[in-house]
């Protein structure tokens, strides 16, 4: 009987976010009988975590919610969070002692850019290692030149766009590290995300007479919400009607909420919150706008593809894979000026929707479970 391979994943929690849900979409496709996996959360929180499958081992370091304010009496919490994971990362060797008691691994994996501190730190010099950059981290401030080249210590760095790929390789400084980055589409899970599209809803904000673009994401700077809502009221007031569906949650909300009610738009766009299934919001409208300013791989875009919706996006990373250069929706510059072009091709040309929806429908999606996790094997079995 073959051995089974020991694997390491990290991850900071499996709240509502794209590199987690593509995380646990993974884990539970991966064959029992050939790994034996440990995955060590460094929060135990997110909607996530119940559907991690039972045979995978769960470690934590910390349990409790996910503090994203700066409340005072959340301030000493948040202050011995850090420095707990602090003390892990100084003496790594307590880590692998006391919480993983002594495990030995075949391959540790970042399953998160964030994570690659950890994991350069880990006291098993043996193991393999594995990022997979989930961000366009030529965009993060604290990804500064000298930090992404220490991203060529690992084996293999996993990276979701050919934009990316391509930014990496000419980072590197010979043979290996530029074989060690490889382009691996995430996976989606196409059955599970129509099934909860086809749930029923009884607050869907607006009727279905006017077109109705929706946008899926946390409130962050990043997503460009503010921008968004710019184009929208400029649209608005030259007399094209629509609406604008919300659904996140994050820092930033109240910033936008503020910005909806100072521009009026209390009518035309609703912000919903967070909801654990968008899907069956995404299926009742009309069309998918993204106004990122910046994406790593674009998760819901993906989906809004497997709900056959007519998308148009900002020029982000991983959205010229994801709608194949232009031919299944409006790719359009990463500026207020071409969100409003795009959504205005959208408004004033209504045989455009019918277009990329047949193109949508003929396409070989890439991106699909199967493929994607059969890649992923693939490059753990390669090491």
């Amino acid at each position: 009987m073959l051995k089974k391979k020991k694997i390491l994943i990290r991850i900071g929690s499996l709240r509502h976010g794209g590199a987690e849900k593509v995380l646990v979409n993974f884990l539970k496709n991966l064959p029992e009988d050939k790994y034996e996996v440990d995955l060590l959360i460094n929060l135990y929180t997110g909607m996530y975590i119940k559907e991690v499958p039972s045979w995978v081992n769960m470690y934590h370091l910390l349990k409790g919610e996910m503090i994203t304010t700066n409340k005072p009496h959340e301030i000493p919490v948040k202050i011995f969070r850090v420095l707990y994971q602090k003390m892990f990362l100084w003496f790594p060797f307590l880590l692998y002692r006391f919480v993983l008691k002594n495990k030995k691994y075949d391959v540790e994996i970042a399953a998160i850019h964030g994570m690659y501190r950890e994991l350069l730190s880990s006291p098993q010099k043996e193991s393999k290692k594995i990022i997979w950059i989930q961000n366009d981290i030529f965009n993060l401030k604290e990804f500064t030149p000298d930090v992404i080249r220490q991203l060529f210590k690992f084996d293999r760095i996993l990276v979701i766009s050919n934009k990316l790929k391509e930014e990496m390789q000419k980072l590197a400084q010979n043979d290996r590290e530029k074989h060690a980055v490889i382009k691996i589409f995430n996976p989606i899970d196409k059955a599970d995300t129509l099934q909860k599209a086809n749930t029923a809803i009884d607050d869907y904000p607006f009727s279905n007479d006017i077109p109705t673009f929706i946008t899926i994401g946390t409130v962050y700077p990043q997503k460009g919400y503010d921008r968004l809502l710019d184009v929208h009221k400029k649209l608005i007031d030259e007399g094209l009607r629509h609406q604008i569906i919300i659904i996140g949650d994050g820092f930033d909300y109240v910033n936008i909420h503020a910005k909806l009610d100072q521009l009026s738009l209390q009518d035309t766009v609703k912000m919903l919150g967070f909801r654990s299934n968008p899907y069956p919001y995404l299926k009742k409208a009309d069309f998918y706008v993204m106004s990122s300013r910046h994406e790593g791989f674009p998760t819901i875009i993906a989906e809004a593809l497997i709900l056959n919706k007519p998308i148009v996006s900002t020029d982000v990373s991983g959205i010229r894979d994801l709608l194949q250069e232009g031919k299944l929706g409006i790719i359009t510059p990463n500026s207020e000026d071409g969100i409003y072009d795009g959504m205005k091709k959208f408004l004033t040309d209504k045989s455009l929707s019918a277009q990329y929806e047949k193109e949508i429908a003929a396409a070989d999606l890439p991106f699909v479970l199967q493929k994607s996790v059969a890649h992923l094997q693939e490059i753990i079995d390669g090491l």
